[in-house]
C-alpha cells in the first residue's frame, strides 16, 4: 500500500512539474487571465477576488495537425503592452478609441501559437497557425465554463439557418442543455459581474455558436461547410447536407478573436469598444465617399402614404414623394425595398419604376437612393449589377436573407463588401449574423440587422419596451444594429395589435424618438410613413437633427431590461436619450459631463397622458449647465430626449 501511495505521489509531482502556468493582467490590474498547459491548454479569468470564467479548454484539430499536439511543447512566451489610439472611419460611439491592453503570446513547437489580451473591460484570445498551403479545420474546441449560480440572457435558436433575430431568455445557466443552441452575443452574469461572449475579426471561417450541457458550462459549436444546398423560393438557400469539416483556409493565418467583455455595471457593456478594436484594420484606401445618414424607409409602412392625388405603391410617383420628404427634412437617403425588381433578377426593374429618373431626381434634391436585393440573386449577377447600379447613380445596397454564417456565406459578406467598395456603394446587411469585425475592415459596410427589430410589430407582440431595453446591452455591444425605429403611431400594451399595412409601436412616442440617440446605426431608418411624419413636424424635425455618428458616448444610468439613459456628443452639441420598460420612473441626472458654459436645451418628454395615450408628448426648452441637474420622468414604456446646444 505504501509503495502505491509513493508511486501516486511521484506521478502527481511529475504531472505538476510538467505543467506550465502563465498569467497576464489588465492595465489597471483588476482582471487576470491564467493559462495552464499540461498537455491540454486551459484558461480562466478572475476580476479582483471573484472568479469570472472557470478553467476552460482551448483547442483545434486540423486534418493533419492538432493544437495542442501530442507531446507538444511551449517554445516561447512573449508579453507586451499595447497603447494605441484608433480613429474609426465611421465613428459609431467614439471618434477616438483607446486600444490599451496587455498581450501574451504563447508559441508551440507544433506550429500553432495563441494570443491572449487583457483589457480593463474584458479579455480575448485567438489561435494562430503557421503551415504551408491550405489546411482543413475539423474542429475548434472552445469552452465557456462559468461559476455555479451564473445566469444568462440566452438567444435561443432553432438551427444554424437563422436571421439571428431573437428575444433573450433570462434563465439560470444550469437549465441550458445540449438541446439549447444560441447565436452570439450571449450575456452572462457571474458573481454580480457581466460577461458578454462574442467574436471579432471573423473572416474565411464559420461563425461561432454556443450550446449548453445542463450544468454551468457551454461549448462552442460551428456550422460545418455546406455540401448540398437547395434553393427554396427566390431567397432561402438551405443546407441539405454538410461536409465533415468546418473550413478550408490558409495554413498561415490568425483565427477569429474569442471575445469576453467584462463589466461590473450594465453601463460598461454599452461603452465598450472591444469588438471594434479587435477587428482587422481598414483595407480601403479611399473612404472619403462613405456618407452615413438617415433613410426614409418604405417597407415597414407598406408605402401607405395618403393625401396625394396618385395611387400609392411601388411606382415612380410614390418614390418621388419619399424623396421630396427626405429632401425637406435633410435625410440623406431613400430606400427602395422589395418590389422594385422582378424577384430572381436584380437587373429586371418592374415597369412602374424608372430607376434612372429616380436617382437623378434624388440627386438634384441632395438625396441618395439605396436598393434592396436578395443576396443570392445579387450574387447571380454581381459583376453586372454593381457597375449598373453605379451608372444609375445608386448610393448603396441592402442585401437580405443570407440567414447563415458557415464559411461559404461568411466569405460572401467579405466579397460583397470589397466589390461594393469598388463601386462606391454602402452596404446594409439584413437577414444577417451579428457584427464580427467587418465594419472596421470595410467601413462601407455601414450597418446590419441581425436584431429583432421594429418590423416584427407588423406580425407579432415581441417588440415591446422590455425587449427594447435588453438589446442595447447584448446585440448592440457587438456593433451597429438596424432596428429601424421611428413609429409615429404609438400604443400601450392593452391597445396594441399587430398590423401589416398600418403598423404601430408599443410604448410612447418619445420612447421611439429616444432610440435615435440610444441605438447605434450609422445608416438609421425612419420606418414610418412620410405622410405621418409630415403631420408630426416638430417630432420629425428633432429626429432628423440627431446625428448617426458620434464623437463621445457616456452612459449615465443603465439596467438591463429596465432603463437606459445616455449622453452622446457630436462636436459641441450633446444629445441625451432615455428609455424605460413598462414601469414609470424618475431620475435626477447630473450634467457634469457637459463643458463649462450655458446650453440651450430642446426637450421632448412623455405627455401627462402618455400612460393611456402613448403618442402624447411635451416639447419644452430650458437653459442647462455643467453644475446643474435635469429631472427625467418617463411614463410606462416611456422615453425622454434632449438636444443641448452651447450658447
Amino acid at each position: 500500500m505504501r509503495n502505491t501511495i509513493i508511486i501516486l505521489i511521484l506521478l502527481h509531482l511529475s504531472l505538476f512539474a510538467s505543467s506550465q502556468v502563465e498569467r497576464i493582467q489588465s492595465p489597471d490590474g483588476k482582471i487576470e487571465i491564467k493559462v495552464v498547459f499540461d498537455g491540454q491548454l486551459h484558461w480562466d479569468v478572475r476580476k479582483g477576488d471573484k472568479q469570472i470564467i472557470m478553467p476552460s479548454v482551448i483547442g483545434m484539430e486540423l486534418i493533419n495537425a492538432k493544437f495542442p499536439g501530442e507531446r507538444d511543447k511551449i517554445k516561447k512566451f512573449e508579453k507586451v503592452s499595447i497603447s494605441d489610439t484608433l480613429r474609426p472611419v465611421v465613428p459609431h460611439k467614439d471618434s477616438e478609441i483607446f486600444d490599451i491592453c496587455r498581450e501574451m503570446t504563447i508559441s508551440f513547437k507544433s506550429g500553432f501559437s495563441i494570443i491572449f489580451r487583457a483589457y480593463n473591460d474584458g479579455v480575448a484570445y485567438r489561435v494562430n497557425s503557421d503551415f504551408k498551403g491550405n489546411v482543413i479545420v475539423l474542429n475548434e474546441q472552445a469552452e465557456v465554463n462559468m461559476p455555479a449560480g451564473t445566469h444568462s440572457w440566452y438567444p435561443l435558436e432553432g438551427s444554424f439557418m437563422s436571421h439571428n433575430e431573437r428575444t433573450y431568455i433570462y434563465t439560470s445557466l444550469d437549465t441550458i442543455s445540449d438541446k439549447h443552441l444560441a447565436s452570439m452575443p450571449v450575456l452572462f452574469r457571474s458573481n454580480d459581474i457581466n460577461v458578454l461572449v462574442t467574436e471579432s475579426d471573423l473572416e474565411d471561417y464559420p461563425g461561432m455558436w454556443l450550446r449548453g450541457n445542463g450544468s454551468n458550462s457551454l461549448k462552442a459549436v460551428f456550422p460545418y461547410y455546406p455540401d448540398e444546398e437547395r434553393l427554396s423560393g427566390d431567397r432561402n438557400v438551405r443546407v441539405i447536407t454538410r461536409r465533415d469539416f468546418m473550413a478550408e483556409t490558409s495554413g498561415t493565418r490568425s483565427f477569429p478573436w474569442r471575445t469576453f467583455i467584462i463589466s461590473d455595471d450594465d453601463a460598461g457593456l454599452i461603452e465598450s469598444n472591444m469588438t471594434f478594436i479587435l477587428a482587422g484594420e481598414c483595407r480601403m484606401e479611399d473612404t472619403e465617399w462613405i456618407k452615413p445618414g438617415k433613410v426614409a424607409w418604405d417597407w415597414w409602412n407598406s408605402l401607405n402614404i395618403y393625401g396625394v392625388d396618385f395611387r400609392s405603391g411601388v411606382n415612380t410617383k410614390t418614390y418621388e414623394y419619399f424623396i421630396d420628404f427626405a429632401s425637406e427634412y435633410g435625410l440623406e437617403y431613400v430606400i427602395l425595398d422589395e418590389g422594385w425588381y422582378k424577384l430572381g433578377n436584380v437587373l429586371d426593374v418592374v415597369p412602374d419604376i424608372d430607376i434612372e429618373h429616380l436617382c437623378k431626381y434624388a440627386e438634384d434634391k441632395g438625396v441618395g437612393i439605396i436598393l434592396w436585393v436578395v443576396w443570392n440573386s445579387l450574387d447571380d449577377k454581381l459583376y453586372a449589377a454593381l457597375p449598373q447600379y453605379q451608372v444609375w447613380g445608386v448610393k448603396g445596397i441592402k442585401v437580405d436573407f443570407m440567414q447563415r454564417d458557415d464559411q461559404k456565406v461568411v466569405n460572401y459578406y467579405w466579397r460583397i463588401a470589397e466589390k461594393a467598395a469598388e463601386y462606391k456603394l454602402l452596404v446594409d446587411f439584413h437577414g444577417a449574423y451579428k457584427p464580427a469585425g467587418l465594419r472596421r475592415t470595410w467601413p462601407n459596410v455601414i450597418t446590419r440587422e441581425g436584431v429583432k427589430g421594429l418590423e416584427n410589430n407588423k406580425w407579432s407582440y415581441d417588440i415591446n419596451p422590455d425587449h427594447d431595453l435588453t438589446i442595447p446591452f447584448i446585440r448592440m455591444v457587438a456593433g451597429p444594429m438596424d432596428y429601424t425605429p421611428g413609429a409615429m403611431v404609438n400604443l400601450d400594451s392593452i391597445n396594441f395589435r399587430p398590423s401589416w399595412s398600418r403598423p404601430a409601436s408599443m410604448g410612447t412616442r418619445v420612447h421611439q424618438m429616444a432610440m435615435y440617440v440610444a441605438y447605434e446605426s450609422p445608416l438609421q431608418m425612419l420606418a414610418d410613413n412620410p405622410s405621418n411624419y409630415m403631420k408630426e413636424k416638430e417630432c420629425t424635425e428633432f429626429i432628423a437633427a440627431v446625428p448617426v455618428t458620434w464623437d463621445e458616448t457616456r452612459v449615465l444610468e443603465a439596467k438591463i431590461g429596465d432603463y437606459l439613459i445616455l449622453a452622446r456628443r457630436k462636436g459641441e452639441e450633446w444629445f441625451v436619450g432615455a428609455m424605460n420598460d413598462w414601469d414609470e420612473r424618475e431620475f435626477d441626472i447630473n450634467l457634469s459631463f457637459l463643458d463649462k458654459g450655458e446650453y440651450d436645451a430642446v426637450i421632448f418628454s412623455d405627455g401627462v397622458n402618455a400612460d393611456r395615450y402613448a403618442s402624447d408628448y411635451k416639447r419644452s426648452e430650458e437653459s442647462l449647465s455643467q453644475d446643474g441637474t435635469v429631472k427625467i420622468k418617463m411614463a410606462p414604456g416611456g422615453g425622454w430626449v434632449a438636444r443641448l446646444k452651447k450658447k
